[in-house]
């Protein structure tokens, strides 16, 4: 197992998700993640499902709200949760601001200083999670997937677009679609990557952009988004453009606008069934 497991353990849906701390070598420092192990992965490996958190989050969020272990129980699926940055680093800044630093990698990997050493949530996701994952738990390398919330959306939609065939498909809740053009996305991308929304080096964490000249594998993406969500309304999220971008390249997307629904997470556990239903026909095949 990962150097260090918690004795701290999370509870909800009367399931067990064990938090687990290990250095990272990419972010240079202690990392929390919380796993899922369903039962039947006694029996043999199991497919993964990732899940990436929002702004402000950090491992427990998804676990201890959302209610997603009882359906990873049911669909026999391992759950990883990961925290959202790298914490403690005593970089100037960090703790400054709920959207930037501490809380909020936004899941690219920083060229710009402070930030490039530390922040690289990206690989740290893709690459050295990954591999620990499958090191260390009963798994099916060839059957995994991801999803996440907010700026977890926003991560998991552009860990899929980025790595052709690594994710069999990808879905998420009231993403940040369009970065280089909501505030959230310009704030963060120039600090951890300098310069501009016209740079070419931004639209590369961009999922609209990346969808505009994904060349990979069939990719279905699910995409729940509350009519209510006042972020929506803030131009923050920008669904449509993502939508746009996908039918223009001719990748399947399904967005769904939801009556009553806002950024919270009563609407993610109001839905989350949907979301493994949509991974399953997938990690199954």
């Amino acid at each position: 197992m990962a150097e260090g497991i918690y004795a701290q353990q999370y509870f909800a849906c009367t399931e067990r998700v064990i938090a687990q701390l290990f250095d990272s070598t990419e972010l240079g420092c202690k990392m929390r993640f919380g796993v899922y192990v369903p039962p039947q992965a006694e029996k043999g490996p199991v497919p993964v499902i990732y899940w990436l958190s929002g702004l402000t989050c950090t491992e427990a969020n998804f676990i201890q709200k959302a209610g997603a272990q009882k359906h990873a129980a049911d669909y026999g699926v391992l759950l990883v949760i990961p925290d959202t940055s790298p914490r403690g680093l005593n970089i100037l800044g960090e703790d400054d601001s709920y959207d930037f630093g501490s809380g909020a990698g936004f899941y690219v990997d920083a060229t710009h200083e402070p930030w490039k050493k530390n922040y690289r949530m990206y690989s740290y996701i893709t690459e050295e999670l990954s591999t620990l994952i499958h090191e260390e738990f009963s798994t099916l390398p060839s059957k995994q997937s991801i999803m996440g919330h907010s700026m977890g959306g926003h991560g998991a939609l552009i860990c899929a677009l980025k790595n052709p065939g690594m994710f069999r498909t990808v879905s998420a809740f009231a993403p940040i679609c369009n970065p280089i053009s909501c505030p959230w996305g310009k704030k963060a991308f120039s600090g951890y990557l300098g310069g501009s929304e016209d740079n070419a080096a931004w639209k590369d964490w961009d999922a609209t952009e990346l969808a505009k000249k994904y060349k990979g594998p069939v990719l279905d993406i699910l995409i729940d988004q509350g009519k209510e969500d006042s972020f929506l309304k803030q131009d923050q999220l920008l669904p449509e453009n993502l939508l746009n971008a996908a039918k223009d390249n001719g990748i399947a997307l399904t967005l769904r606008f939801q009556d009553g629904y806002d950024h919270s997470y009563y609407f993610i556990a109001t839905f989350i069934e949907d979301h493994f239903k949509h991974h399953m026909k997938y990690l199954k095949s």
